[in-house]
């Protein structure tokens, strides 16, 4: 970070943060208040019919057990940038200091058949805190459990964390999930007063996190034999003909992965009937990634689908480092990937998406998913990950320093509660989606297949996945869904947008991307964003908004902060955000590997461009706000042809160190 123009910028930890749009949203207050979720078709809606759009962000591990005054202070700062729904993962990993079984690391324990009570009630309360300020809870089951002694499971040394895929077919297995389960629905919030089964507050939930007999392979005994007696069985009753000798589960055939699939329909069946029988009335998925068809047909049994995605995974510790190309340039983007988990019948929601530290092009991913969420019908999306400890950072910088959890240091990449560029960027993110200002896409289009054959294709072997979700709705259709009522049946094979246009547009117009010259734009009428590398860009026009950057790389976002659209708006919020990152955070020549995290505190790279703002208003006044909120410094302005035209960045007049801009009479 050597770069003079470079200024710090401080996202606080604490609820002190640059702006409070909660008022925004103070009408959804308390969370359930509109009932329990259900499923309508396609979408989620409350029981009083209003449709439900969820925006937010994971909790991972020790996050989930939060002192009582840390639980007040997150749901304050949460709502404030209009977060409405925190997935609780990872509550049950061995790791996880605390976790649901153990508080006390230091005090043995050898089984994990109960819930610590200092564990469970720092959970109740901070359930009750996130409840007061309209946010409501997607509920975590088997994530990273540890199966221990005291459990009495066989091999217990040997399964790996969630007893994946062992969970979808041992009985030991299984009447242990159903223990948890029981325990954790029926369970009494004394703040609440409601058990978690009765609380509408608490509004989706899995039945285990990315899991799947392909990509875990069956290898420990005695399960594999007991999963070969299972497989002859079924093989007999379906005349599939198999040969003598051990049976080698690694590398599954067509007739494996359709027993693949009848087995995790029957465990989701068999799950999802217990948790209807102990009163648990809310959505409920499977699992949650995207691997095949195979995959995507077994979460039939279920009420929604989930998925998720990363974009450059962090891998900045591995000799080779990570590949850091931008998406906004990038043919296929991760919506393909995660359409492909959608069946086209029901709703889907994304509960972990991530684009992480320090990549520096990360700032293009919140707006992105949020818009793209809008317009494909999604229930929602939730980052991953908000923070892993609910300790207070040492100093406030982005990420958690040289610290491994889980002998894994990328972890610390993911935290995005103080990062500029995208958590910054969720006052914007929550409105595109919350406030319903995209339009969802005009025409549905199904991926179809049939037969077995198909069961083992990825995305990778899917051309119709590629560039599609950002024209049209996408989905799956199942064999015997070709005629599914409002969607359009396509082949696996085809494709509806020629890549060497080197651009899409959504079938509604306000959303497009060019692929080919890096950059990507949202024209609704209440919310106009351009994003990707602007300054080659030259000047883009959006309906309310001309803007021109001189800055590289960029996301530049004006949202009205009322229900008027921003031609019409008193009150207006522009975002302007680029590569931020610690200040001596140190590299190699080519990016790919991180030598050095850092210290606080973190630097911005202050956006320069002219912009020009359509609206009757002559006399708005632009004002810089702070990273403590302070209105700083008024930026000159000129009132021409309509337009309000004004200039940020680096240099005099402006010299803001700052991504916020208030624009209002």
């Amino acid at each position: 970070m050597s770069d003079s123009t470079w200024r710090p910028f401080t996202l606080s930890w604490t609820d002190r943060l640059p702006l409070d749009l909660s008022f925004l949203y103070a009408e959804e207050r308390p969370a359930g208040r509109h009932g329990f979720l259900l499923v309508q078709g396609e979408r989620f809606a409350f029981e009083d019919g209003t449709e439900a759009r969820f925006w937010g962000t994971n909790f991972n591990s020790g996050a989930n057990f939060p002192p009582h005054e840390v639980s007040e202070m997150v749901a304050k700062r949460l709502a404030k940038v209009g977060v409405n729904m925190v997935r609780f993962h990872q509550m049950d990993a061995e790791w996880s200091t605390p976790n649901l079984f153990t508080f006390n690391r230091a005090q043995p324990k050898n089984h994990t058949r109960s819930f610590d009570p200092e564990s469970l009630d720092r959970l109740d309360y901070l359930i009750h805190c996130l409840r007061n300020e309209g946010i409501y809870i997607y509920l975590d089951m088997l994530t990273y459990r540890q199966f221990l002694p005291g459990d009495e499971v066989d091999a217990w040394d040997q399964l790996p964390q969630a007893a994946k895929p062992y969970h979808y077919f041992d009985t030991r297995l299984i009447d242990l999930q159903k223990e948890f389960a029981h325990a954790l629905w029926t369970h009494v919030n004394p703040y609440t007063g409601l058990a978690y089964k009765d609380d509408p507050a608490i509004a989706l939930t899995e039945i285990v996190n990315e899991s799947d007999p392909f990509v875990f392979k069956v290898t420990i005994e005695p399960y594999r034999s007991h999963l070969e007696e299972r497989y002859r069985v079924w093989a007999a009753e379906n005349g599939v003909l198999l040969q003598s000798g051990r049976v080698d589960f690694s590398h599954p055939d067509i007739p494996m992965a359709r027993f693949f699939v009848d087995l995790m329909q029957t465990y989701y069946r068999q799950m999802k009937d217990y948790l209807r029988q102990i009163g648990v009335r809310i959505p409920i998925c499977g699992t949650n990634w995207s691997i095949n068809l195979g995959v995507t047909e077994a979460q039939l049994p279920n009420d929604f689908c989930d998925s998720h995605c990363y974009w450059n995974f962090p891998t900045w510790e591995d000799e080779k480092g990570t590949e850091v190309r931008p998406m906004v340039r990038a043919v296929d983007t991760t919506l393909g990937w995660l359409c492909l988990m959608r069946l086209a019948d029901r709703p889907f929601f994304v509960s972990e998406w991530d684009h992480a530290w320090p990549d520096p092009f990360r700032a293009e991913s919140p707006l992105f998913y949020a818009a793209q969420a809008a317009f494909q019908g999604w229930g929602g999306c939730t980052i991953h990950t908000y923070r892993y400890s609910t300790w207070p950072p040492v100093e406030e910088r982005i990420g958690g320093g040289a610290q491994t959890i889980n002998g894994i240091t990328y972890r610390n990449h993911f935290d995005a509660f103080n990062d500029p560029a995208k958590f910054g960027l969720f006052y914007q993110a929550a409105l595109l989606l919350r406030r319903g200002d995209v339009q969802p896409a005009r025409e549905a289009v199904g991926i179809h297949y049939s037969g077995d054959n198909c069961l083992l294709q990825t995305h990778q072997q899917l051309p119709s996945l590629r560039l599609t979700a950002e024209r049209h709705r996408l989905g799956v259709l199942v064999p015997e869904q070709e005629d599914l009522h409002g969607w359009r049946a396509i082949t696996p094979e085809e494709t509806l947008i020629a890549e060497e246009t080197g651009q899409v547009l959504s079938d509604t117009g306000e959303l497009g991307r060019n692929w080919q010259k890096g950059y990507g734009w949202i024209d609704t009428p209440r919310t106009q964003a351009v994003y990707g590398f602007l300054r080659d860009a030259g000047e883009l026009r959006l309906s309310s908004c001309r803007i021109q950057a001189s800055s590289e790389f960029a996301v530049i976002c004006m949202s009205s902060l009322s229900q008027q659209i921003i031609e019409e708006a008193e009150f207006l919020l522009l975002t302007a955000v680029g590569p931020c990152d610690n200040t001596e955070a140190q590299y190699s020549s080519d990016g790919r590997r991180q030598l050095s995290f850092g210290r606080a505190p973190v630097l911005i790279e202050p956006i320069a461009a002219d912009i020009a703002l359509r609206t009757r208003h002559p006399h708005l006044k632009v004002w810089v706000i702070s990273d403590h909120g302070e209105a700083v410094t008024r930026l000159p302005t000129r009132y021409r042809k309509g337009y309000l035209h004004f200039q940020i960045g680096p240099q005099p007049p402006c010299n803001p160190s700052t991504i916020y801009y208030l624009i209002r009479l």
